[in-house]
């Protein structure tokens, strides 16, 4: 029925930047690990988090948090390639799944959408704000279970924030 639809539409998509949600992400790195296994066929995670979001929560209330939030999450969609995924994985953090890449074409998505954020202004009240992302960036290895994958993402996301953020690491 229409409501069961709905229902399952809202159960794993994030109601503020439109994106799936934490589950839907998991379910799409889940099934592209099975096609790995399977098929060989490979791809790639970027785990993004949005640079000083506390400042801008904290700074600028949240409602420009919110507004940051959805303009981040719209910028790295249009970045990505129809193929790709990407979902609200929590609080100010993306993941993004890249379909059939090597190192050289992650590298490149991943580059790419860091410099689309860059250049992306959010108009508040108090003005044009700009924020950046730090970025982890791995290939899924066939023994990896999907934590794994996340794991090394996130490590990988963390070394750019200590490097001087506005970074992806890989």
């Amino acid at each position: 029925s229409r409501k069961v639809r709905e229902l399952e539409r809202m159960a794993l998509l994030d109601p503020l930047t439109k994106l799936g949600n934490r589950r839907y992400g998991e379910m799409n790195l889940a099934g592209k690990l099975r096609e790995l296994k399977r098929y060989g066929w490979p791809f790639g995670v970027l785990f993004i988090d949005i640079d000083n979001f506390k400042i801008v929560n904290d700074t600028y209330g949240h409602d420009a948090g919110d507004k940051v939030l959805r303009i981040v999450a719209a910028t790295i969609t249009n970045g990505l390639r129809s193929s790709d995924i990407v979902s609200r994985w929590g609080g100010e953090e993306f993941v993004a799944v890249v379909a059939n890449v090597d190192d050289e074409d992650l590298r490149h998505v991943g580059e790419k959408v860091r410099m689309l954020v860059e250049r992306s202004s959010i108009p508040l009240e108090e003005g044009d704000r700009h924020v950046t992302i730090s970025i982890g960036a791995t290939l899924a290895r066939k023994k990896d279970s999907a934590a794994a994958i996340i794991k090394r993402a996130d490590a990988l996301m963390y070394r750019s924030k200590k490097e001087g953020r506005n970074r992806m690491s890989m």
